[in-house]
């Protein structure tokens, strides 16, 4: 399967995942990345039948149906009862697997062509499953020439030493470090370990690293201990500022609810003659805010900051150009 089909596979599961409703082939076509590539509507039709026979062969269940009884054309979604897995018990090192191939898992144009989707549906009044968007999260790209380095370090249990460039004061420092894990925090990427210079636990930024990581000792010398979180270890560790800040917003009236189970109505306002509330909000980091509040269409409105509003309108322009 081609990487164009393979993404356009799942970007169609998210889209009909996603929403409540049943959705017709047009809108569809309208709404998921790569349909748009066909020429014509024969063409289409070919290509979302070979996608759906796609689906059903990979045990995906397609429901089909009408939302009323005056629909013209059958839709399709996509039950979550009947997609999901039940609970699954895992052992300690299948688990620790698992989590390791989530936290490395980085494809981006995916991660942007499904937060798309979802935005669509919702901006043309589609019912969107809050927790749906949860499933695809932005991942660091690994672009850190340590890190392949670092990673199979850590599974070999083997000690490494690198040269580190500090930021303040400005210098370059030889490291040798005993690594327990590479793990991502705030969009960068991290390794923790036993610091042999210093005598302590330590974790250092892999985009700092400078020159080529150096294998040191033999395999299986090094173990990392039980009771460290090494994502915890890193944020505690880390000395970046919070970026958080209060947003002001106005929401129309009784939706929005996703933005208004973590906001504090202090006033009411007419927007274009639609009533709403005024609320605030305490996000962390203006570039994902202005994702998610643009995600909720006209039903969300930035007040303040102007930076915030700005980068919001932004994005719903760039939906705009694409639909």
């Amino acid at each position: 399967m081609s990487v164009v089909r393979a993404e356009r596979l799942v970007n169609l599961v998210l889209c009909l995942l996603s929403t409540r409703q049943y959705l017709p082939a047009e809108s569809i076509r309208k709404i998921v990345p790569g349909y748009a590539d066909a020429p014509n509507d024969d063409a289409f039709f070919r290509m979302f039948e070979r996608d759906k026979t796609e689906l059903r062969e990979l045990g995906i269940p397609l429901e089909i149906g009408r939302n009323w009884s005056f629909d013209k054309v059958d839709g399709y979604r996509i039950a979550r009862r009947d997609y999901e897995l039940g609970d699954i018990e895992l052992e300690p090192d299948e688990a620790a697997a698992v989590a390791l191939a989530v936290r490395l898992w980085d494809s981006p144009e995916l991660t942007g062509a499904a937060h798309g989707a979802l935005l669509k549906l919702r901006a043309a009044g589609v019912d969107v499953d809050q927790g749906v968007p949860s499933v695809v999260e932005p991942k660091v790209r690994t672009t850190e020439p340590a890190f392949g380095p670092l990673l199979a370090a850590v599974q070999a249990g083997q000690a490494v030493s690198f040269d580190y460039r500090r930021p303040s004061p400005a210098e370059l420092r030889g490291r040798t470090l005993e690594p327990w894990g590479v793990v991502s925090w705030r969009g960068r990427w991290y390794v923790v370990g036993h610091d042999r210079d210093r005598g302590a636990p330590r974790c250092f930024r892999l985009s700092r690293i400078v020159g080529d990581v150096r294998i040191l000792g033999r395999p299986g010398t090094v173990s990392r201990p039980e009771e460290i979180d090494l994502l915890k270890f890193v944020a505690s560790s880390s000395n970046e500022p919070s970026e958080t800040s209060t947003v002001r917003l106005w929401l129309a009236e009784h939706r929005a609810s996703g933005l208004r189970r973590r906001a504090k109505v202090v006033g009411e306002s007419e927007m274009d003659g639609e009533r709403g509330d005024l609320v605030e909000l305490e996000v962390l980091h203006t570039d994902s805010a202005a994702s998610w509040i643009a995600g909720y269409g006209p039903d969300a409105v930035v007040l303040e900051p102007d930076v915030l509003r700005k980068a919001v309108h932004e994005r719903l322009l760039a939906v705009a150009e694409v639909t």
